[in-house]
């Protein structure tokens, strides 16, 4: 069975929807995952996701900030939500698929923001900060977030960090801006490795090439000079390492009219 699975930090889901819409009709993944969706659950526009084929949906949100959605077209067994830093600021939401989508084997999927941290990179002078690295902390800790021997489980989502050197456009230039400061890489990099989770994008791009998911908005021409980051992640658990086929990054939608500053990345896996 394929299986085609998309993480996009949209930046408003009300305000964006209309993009949603022409992304799903071209690409028409099975599973859309939304991070910054920035609406109570009363407000989320399910009845334009149902017309356009997607019945099933768990949602995590609230007021005006963070939120995320799992958006899909097969059914869930269970869904979840967790928190992390005794925060109730809906960052995580999880399903399990089963036989009523006709897998054969259990599969789990989270969906995550992770906070962005503020500008200043010191826990002390900045609250913002420290609460980034404190997640990134209960991310290594939370047993159940991880996979042991053959669990079939995804992790994606706008986790806030690019981890590698040429996840940013330039190293030296970003080791002191947040998102590619030394203690946030290895943070996240730790919680990678206790789950033995397995970067979809790393996996496939080698480390010499710059891949980037998201250029900020502060830049007039987000084209000049190319200065994006991989903040958007999709991992995936060893029992579904080989099963991935297809590896996309929709760079082309930063160029969208209102776009958000982050674009889709999409996975297909042959589960």
């Amino acid at each position: 069975m394929r299986l085609s699975l998309t993480t996009w930090n949209i930046n408003s889901v009300r305000l964006r929807i209309d993009l949603v819409a022409k992304f799903i009709k071209s690409a028409r993944p099975d599973v859309l995952c939304l991070q910054e969706t920035k609406c109570i659950d009363d407000a989320f526009p399910l009845k334009r996701f149902k017309r356009l084929g997607y019945e099933h949906i768990a949602l995590n949100g609230q007021k005006g900030y963070h939120g995320v959605a799992i958006i899909s077209k097969l059914p869930f067994e269970t869904t979840d939500i967790r928190t992390f830093c005794d925060k109730i600021d809906s960052r995580h939401i999880s399903v399990a698929f089963g036989d009523k989508a006709q897998f054969a084997k259990p599969l789990v999927l989270h969906n995550f923001y992770v906070p962005a941290g503020g500008d200043v990179p010191d826990p002390e002078a900045n609250p913002k900060f420290d609460h980034k690295l404190k997640f990134l902390d209960e991310m290594k800790t939370c047993e159940p977030l991880h996979p042991r021997g053959e669990d079939r489980h995804i992790l994606v989502g706008d986790l806030n960090v690019a981890p590698h050197e040429n996840d940013v456009w330039s190293h030296k230039q970003l080791l002191k801006v947040v998102s590619h400061t030394p203690i946030e890489c290895e943070k996240l990099l730790a919680a990678q490795e206790r789950g033995q989770w397995f970067d979809v994008a790393r996996e496939r791009i080698p480390l010499s090439e710059k891949v980037y998911t998201w250029w900020s908005y502060r830049a007039a021409d987000w084209t000049v000079g190319d200065r994006g980051r991989r903040l958007d992640h999709i991992w995936v658990s060893r029992a579904l390492k080989n099963t991935v086929s297809d590896f996309q990054i929709l760079r082309d939608a930063r160029a969208w009219d209102r776009p958000s500053d982050h674009v889709p990345v999409t996975v297909t896996l042959e589960v």
